[in-house]
């Protein structure tokens, strides 16, 4: 296994890193749509694909999220190329997102994960119920 560092020009695509070393561009990617927030864009974004929806639309539809943490998200999902963002030039500008294909390729993994967790929640609940009520060691 190869250990790429993103300011390394010469990579070679598709070689695979080391997920273990904290300067993986895997792993680095994987910090980035591991996040909840992600997980919930990318799925609201799908929902309305291939149209685009605007950012109050999304923050209403993404209960708990802050504006911050909602620009944050998408600035960092368009940076990615996962997200495509049209600004109208009205006041106040209307800016309008949709995922690329390269972001509707990532809705299938991430609702794999949440089919996932609906399944086995009853597991996971049970688990943590045994833990808190086991004595600590």
């Amino acid at each position: 296994m190869t250990t790429s560092r993103p300011d390394e020009p010469d990579q070679r695509r598709g070689e695979r890193g080391d997920l273990l070393d904290p300067c993986c561009p895997t792993r680095q990617l994987l910090d980035r749509i591991g996040t909840k927030w992600t997980s919930m864009a990318v799925k609201v974004l799908a929902e309305e694909a291939p149209n685009e929806i605007r950012f109050a639309d999304l923050r209403r539809r993404m209960a708990g999220i802050s504006q911050k943490m909602l620009s944050v998200t998408l600035q960092s999902l368009v940076r990615d190329g996962l997200v495509a963002r049209r600004v109208e030039p009205t006041v106040p500008p209307a800016v309008h997102y949709r995922l690329t294909e390269l972001g509707l390729s990532l809705e299938g993994p991430l609702s794999a994960l949440r089919v996932w967790a609906e399944t086995h929640m009853p597991e996971i609940d049970r688990s943590n119920r045994l833990a808190d009520e086991s004595p600590p060691r």
